[in-house]
C-alpha cells in the first residue's frame, strides 16, 4: 500500500479552476435571499458613488463659477446625507456577508469532517494525521477572503468599473478611449502571473501540509523522541521543512505582488494620455475645467476597483488551491460503503463464515495477504487466531468488521453478505479491542460510555467490576469523573487497557474480537482480568488473536495461520496432539 510521509509533497490531481469556483459560489446560493439584500444595499451605495463625480462637476461649473452660495450649501448638505448613507450601507453589506461567509465555512467544515469519517482505513494508513488537519482546518480558513470577497467587492468592483467607463464615453469618448488605452496591458500581464502564481501556491499548500504532518507526528511520538534523545534529529528535519515552507512561500509571494506593480504602471499610463489627449492634442478650451476635474476623478474610480479586483484575483489564485485540496478528499470515494439495497442486520446469533476469502491490498493487487481461506464458525464458539506476526490474523477480524473489502469471496455472519447489510448495523453489534487502547480527552466514565452512549451509571460501573477496573478508579480522586487525557496521563499502561476493555464489554457485542487485547497487561492484571473476559466470552462468539498462548488454552479452535492460509485447526490438546506448526510455537514460549 503506497504511504505518504510528511516529508514527501502530495499528488494532487489537476482540476478546471472555473470548475472549483463554480463550486463555491454553490455554497453562496444557499444565502441567496440575504445575498439579494447586500445586492440592493450595494446598488444604492454604487449609485452614491457614481453621482459624487457629478455633483463636483456641477458645483465647480454652475454654483462656484457663478458665486452661487446658497446653491452651493444646498448641494453641500445633500451631499453628506449621501455620504451618511454610503457609510451605512456599507457597513451593513460588510456585516451580512461576514456572518454568511463564517457560515459558509463552518458548512464545508463539517460536511468534510463527516466525509473523512466514511472513508476506510485505507484512507488513513496512506497519509499523515497532520495532513488531514491541514485540510481540515488550514485550507477551510482560508477560504473565508474568497467567499466575502466574491459579493462584498467582486461585484461592486466589477459593476463600478462598467458603470464608469459608460459614464466617461458618454461625456466624452476620446478621453474615455485615452484612459483606458492601456486595458490590454493589463489583462496580458494579469494573465502572465496567474498562471504561474497558482502552481506556486499549489507547492506552498503542500509544503504547509508537510510541516503540519511533522509537527502532529513529533508531539505524538513526543515520549519516544525524548526516550531516544532524538531531539537534534527531529530538529533538523523540522528545520528542513519550516525552510522549504517559507521559500515557497517566498517564491508564491514574489510572483503573486506582481499584480500591484502591473495595476499601478497601466494606472499611471492611462493618467498621462487622458491628460496629454485633453490638453495636448484637443486644446483646453475643448474640455471644461469641471469635465477635466470630473474625469480625473472618474479614473481614480475606475482604476481603483481594478486595482482591487487585482487584489481579489491574486487573492483567489492563492487560495483556489486550498479549495482544490478539501474538494479533492470530499470527492474521494469511501471504499467500503453501504449498497444501494443494503438491508439492516438483525441481532446477531453469531455465525460466522469465510468462503473462499482471498484479500489484497488495492494498490498492490499482487500480493495476496489472505489466499482462498474457508471456514465456519457456530454462534458462541470461541476462535483464537495465532501465528507470526504479518501472517494475516488481524486481516481477518478486519474483514469481519468490514474495515477493508475482500477481492474474492465472502464473509458471512447468520448467513448475511457483510457487503449486503449496512454499516451502523454491522459495526454497533461488534465488540471491537484492539493492541491500541487509545482513550478520548474527559471523564473515564465517558470514556467507558463511548462504547455504548445510552449506558447506565450502573452498568458503566458493573463492565468495570467485571474487568477489574472498578478498585483503581475508585482509588482516584474524583473516581469515574477523573478528567483523563487521550495520551491518559496518571494512568499505567496496564490501566488503560482496563479502561478499554470495560468500553468494550459496557457495548453488549453480537461478536467479540480482541486483537493483542492483553499485550499490554502484566501476568498478575491479566489473571484478575481472565475471569471478566471468559464472562464477557460467554454466550457470544468470539474472536482472539495472542502472542501469548496461555490467554488461548481454553478457546474451542484455534487457526494456525501463517502466509496467508490457515495451517492448523483444533482445540489446544489436539493441535499440541499433532505436533506441527502449534506445538512448535508452544514449545517456544513454555521450553
Amino acid at each position: 500500500m503506497a504511504v505518504n510521509t510528511s516529508r514527501m509533497d502530495e499528488e494532487q490531481q489537476s482540476v478546471p479552476k472555473r470548475k472549483t469556483i463554480l463550486r463555491l459560489l454553490k455554497y453562496l446560493l444557499a444565502y441567496k435571499k440575504r445575498i439579494l439584500l447586500v445586492l440592493c444595499i450595494m446598488a444604492g451605495t454604487i449609485s452614491i458613488s457614481m453621482i459624487t463625480p457629478l455633483l463636483m462637476e456641477k458645483a465647480i461649473n454652475d454654483y462656484v463659477a457663478m458665486g452661487d452660495r446658497a446653491g452651493l450649501l444646498r448641494l453641500g448638505g445633500g451631499a453628506v446625507i449621501l455620504f451618511c448613507l454610503f457609510l451605512a450601507g456599507t457597513k451593513a453589506r460588510m456585516y451580512i456577508m461576514a456572518d454568511i461567509s463564517n457560515q459558509i465555512l463552518v458548512t464545508i467544515r463539517n460536511q468534510l469532517f463527516d466525509h473523512i469519517q466514511t472513508l476506510s482505513f485505507r484512507f488513513f494508513d496512506s497519509r499523515p494525521t497532520g495532513k488531514i488537519l491541514a485540510r481540515l482546518i488550514g485550507d477551510v480558513n482560508s477560504l473565508k477572503d474568497v467567499l466575502t470577497d466574491s459579493v462584498t467587492q467582486l461585484i461592486p468592483d466589477l459593476v463600478t468599473v462598467v458603470c464608469v467607463a459608460v459614464i466617461m464615453l458618454v461625456k466624452n469618448y476620446r478621453l474615455a478611449m485615452a484612459a483606458l488605452l492601456t486595458l490590454p496591458i493589463l489583462v496580458t500581464g494579469m494573465f502572465l502571473i496567474e498562471t504561474t502564481a497558482h502552481r506556486l501556491w499549489q507547492a506552498y499548500r503542500k509544503k504547509t501540509s508537510n510541516l503540519s504532518a511533522c509537527i502532529h507526528e513529533d508531539l505524538s511520538g513526543i515520549r519516544v523522541i525524548q526516550s531516544f534523545a532524538a531531539e537534534k534529529e527531529t530538529q533538523k528535519v523540522f528545520y528542513q521543512l519550516t525552510d522549504a515552507h517559507r521559500k515557497a512561500f517566498v517564491d508564491a509571494v514574489v510572483v503573486a505582488d506582481g499584480f500591484g506593480p502591473v495595476v499601478e504602471i497601466t494606472w499611471g499610463l492611462g493618467g498621462f494620455l487622458l491628460y496629454f489627449i485633453g490638453i495636448r492634442i484637443m486644446g483646453v478650451e475643448a474640455v471644461g475645467i469641471g469635465t477635466f476635474l470630473a474625469f480625473s476623478t472618474y479614473i481614480a474610480m475606475f482604476w481603483s476597483p481594478i486595482r482591487n479586483l487585482s487584489n481579489f484575483y491574486n487573492k483567489l489564485t492563492t487560495n483556489i488551491s486550498a479549495a482544490e485540496r478539501i474538494f479533492e478528499i470530499m470527492d474521494t470515494e469511501a471504499d467500503i460503503a453501504d449498497a444501494p439495497d443494503a438491508e439492516i442486520l438483525p441481532a446477531i446469533k453469531g455465525a460466522v463464515e469465510f468462503s473462499h476469502v482471498s484479500f489484497a491490498y488495492g494498490d498492490e493487487p499482487d500480493r495476496m495477504i489472505l489466499k482462498d481461506v474457508n471456514f465456519k464458525v457456530k454462534p458462541g464458539e470461541t476462535i483464537a487466531l495465532v501465528g507470526p506476526t504479518g501472517a494475516g490474523k488481524t486481516t481477518i477480524v478486519n474483514l469481519i468488521s468490514r474495515f477493508y473489502e475482500v477481492s474474492e469471496g465472502a464473509v458471512l455472519i447468520d448467513g448475511m453478505d457483510v457487503r449486503k447489510v449496512t454499516l451502523e448495523s454491522l459495526r454497533s453489534q461488534l465488540g471491537i479491542m484492539t493492541q491500541d487502547n487509545f482513550l478520548f480527552s474527559g471523564t473515564i466514565r465517558d470514556n467507558i460510555r463511548y462504547g455504548r452512549l445510552d449506558a447506565t451509571d450502573e452498568e458503566i460501573q458493573a463492565a468495570a467490576k467485571a474487568v477489574n477496573a472498578h478498585e483503581f478508579i475508585m482509588e482516584m480522586e474524583k473516581g469515574y469523573d477523573t478528567v483523563i487525557s487521550e495520551r491518559g496521563a496518571g494512568l499505567s499502561i496496564g490501566q488503560r487497557q482496563l479502561l478499554a476493555f470495560a468500553r468494550t464489554m459496557v457495548s453488549r457485542p453480537g461478536i467479540l474480537i480482541l486483537d493483542e487485547a492483553t499485550s499490554s497487561i502484566d501476568t498478575h492484571t491479566e489473571i484478575l482480568v481472565q475471569k471478566g473476559i471468559d464472562a464477557l466470552l460467554k454466550g457470544r462468539t468470539s474472536f482472539i488473536i495472542a502472542h501469548r498462548l496461555s490467554t488461548i488454552r481454553k478457546a474451542d479452535r484455534i487457526f494456525v495461520i501463517d502466509q496467508g492460509n490457515i495451517l492448523e485447526e483444533g482445540s489446544h490438546e489436539e493441535l499440541l496432539a499433532m505436533k506441527g506448526a502449534y506445538w512448535r510455537l508452544y514449545r517456544s514460549q513454555f521450553r
